[in-house]
């Protein structure tokens, strides 16, 4: 094993943690100039929409997880929704096949959440004035910022996408590192969000902006289905985990319950006996996350779908999972049940980034394009991504996608409906005091990456740069492969291959930013697999 030297970002009041500088520069800003750490996360969110366009949004969605200083926790749910229009069968041809509408185009597009969610967000725990925690992003788009050799790289990674319409063409395509990317129209839709709140981007003109171009391109969101959408609290998920308590997701999220599942499984087994790295301690993983992927596809949108949490937390199931991992053999996940598999198929190109402020008080936030730059498009006259979240229902309950996973009825389409996901904002605390704040992109990986950094810090005290820097491994019952990033060491992989495992080496397990508290520091992470900034004070 590689030895890992980083140190992490070391702040005493104040931290920020974010996958763009110029976004996590914003919400330091807004902590120094009095705001808390709710105020400081809606503008590094609205800041994201125009310096990070491959996963930050407007057109997009997701969840905020929000921990209060006097102990209070709050879960924010603004996941995209299914347009009222939508139909079970919507993505599949005259032969019963998936088409690839619900990936790129005007139809891949859910009712965005972002907007709404970051307004009720505010509402409920912000206390600085809305248009002070805009401005900043409306700055950004009129002047413009240069581009970084990161940000220019995912325009060139995506350039046939691009391509294919003509404002996201416009906007994107031709830039090199360094050149000032200046964005007028999506920074008079982020002013009209400044002055009028939500309701414009959901009533006003940027709403009928939205809504008469996709009724001109045979897409299925209406004025209707903005004006009816709404950002959604719900109570978190908690548990316990070697002194730690865990709040976490619940669902439209299966990343909460997966999280304390495998935390509950590995509790009690000898996970940690051979050391970080060790072929035990992959072993270990690998056999907890193959036993929750196989349950995963029983969950879906609570609105929707009565979620089995009892039973996938109960301890006497747990036990029995537990029970059945044997100490040096790699179990065969033909003969693993009950469940199905996966029930998604989740892009990877989403964002997180995490607020803690002076006071105390933490907030994870992950959301999404889905994709990256989403569906493509590009809003004419708004300037703003579209999501291709309908990619994350099941177009075709029962049958295999292209990843070889089947997808589950409870994840099906249907209107209003919002899509399973995999983002997982998580946040730990010790004796009642702030531990630990994280959270990942990764699709369907990032639960493996956000359990992998606490199990790091919690059983083997790792520093948190670390703990975010070591090499993660990724299960998920089906296909039968345990797949290892760069750093698992070649012993590693023999020694596990002996044991039963058909091991593939791997690209990133997910992209983790996080703050954890320690000695009276704030320390924050950036992932090395990425691009991002700590930044505090």
């Amino acid at each position: 094993m590689v030895a890992l030297a980083r140190e992490p970002v070391h702040a005493r009041h104040a931290m920020v943690v974010a996958q763009e500088p110029l976004a996590a520069d914003a919400g330091v800003r807004v902590l120094q100039s009095g705001g808390n750490a709710v105020d400081a996360a809606v503008a590094v969110g609205f800041a994201l929409a125009v310096t990070y366009p491959f996963a930050g949004n407007l057109g997009g969605g997701g969840f905020m997880l929000v921990r209060l200083a006097d102990g209070h926790a709050g879960f924010i749910d603004f996941r995209e929704r299914a347009p009222l229009a939508a139909t079970h069968d919507m993505y599949l041809d005259s032969d019963g096949r998936p088409t690839r509408d619900s990936v790129a185009g005007w139809r891949a597009s859910g009712v965005p959440g972002t907007v709404r969610g970051l307004e009720l967000a505010h509402r409920r725990f912000g206390r600085m004035p809305w248009r002070d925690l805009v401005q900043p992003a409306v700055d950004l788009a009129r002047d413009g910022f240069p581009l970084s050799w990161y940000g220019a790289k995912q325009i060139e990674d995506n350039a046939k996408l691009l391509a294919r319409y003509p404002d996201s063409r416009r906007i994107f395509l031709g830039r090199s590192p360094g050149d000032k990317l200046v964005q007028p129209e999506l920074a008079s839709t982020l002013a009209r969000i400044r002055d009028g709140g939500a309701g414009d981007f959901y009533e006003g003109r940027t709403a009928h902006l939205l809504a008469d171009t996709m009724r001109q391109n045979g897409g299925a969101i209406t004025l209707e289905d903005l004006k009816l959408y709404r950002a959604v609290e719900r109570q978190p998920l908690t548990g316990r985990y070697k002194g730690y308590e865990v709040i976490t997701s619940p669902p439209p999220s299966s990343g909460g319950v997966g999280i304390l599942q495998m935390l509950a499984m590995l509790e009690g087994t000898e996970c940690d006996a051979g050391g970080a790295g060790s072929a035990s301690e992959y072993h270990y993983l690998a056999e907890v996350m193959r036993r929750f992927y196989a349950d995963r596809s029983n969950l879906g949108d609570p609105d929707f779908t009565r979620n089995p949490l009892v039973r996938l937390l109960d301890p006497a199931y747990i036990a029995s999972r537990r029970a059945s991992i044997q100490a040096d053999q790699a179990s065969d996940s033909n003969v693993i049940g009950p469940g199905a598999p996966p029930g998604v198929r989740e892009s990877s190109d989403t964002t997180h980034f995490n607020v803690v402020d002076a006071q105390g008080n933490a907030v994870a936030v992950t959301y999404t394009l889905n994709g990256g730059f989403g569906s493509g498009i590009t809003v004419p006259g708004a300037g703003f991504l579209l999501n291709n979240e309908m990619d994350d229902f099941a177009a075709k309950p029962g049958a295999p996608n292209m990843f070889g996973l089947v997808q589950g009825e409870a994840n099906s389409i249907q209107p209003g409906k919002r899509p399973l996901s995999s983002m997982t904002p998580t946040i730990l605390t010790r004796d009642a005091q702030l531990a630990l704040v994280l959270g990942a992109p990764g699709g369907g990986r990032i639960i493996n990456g956000v359990l992998q950094v606490i199990v790091n810090m919690a059983d083997f005290g790792m520093n948190i740069q670390d703990a975010v820097d070591w090499p993660r491994v990724h299960h998920q019952w089906k296909p039968d492969t345990l797949f290892v990033e760069r750093g698992v060491s070649p012993d590693t992989v023999h020694a596990l291959e002996h044991m039963g495992y058909h091991v593939e080496r791997s690209g990133s397990v997910a992209l983790v930013q996080a703050v954890a508290v320690r000695d009276g520091w704030l320390e924050g992470a950036v992932d090395g697999r990425g691009s991002g900034k700590a930044a505090g004070y």
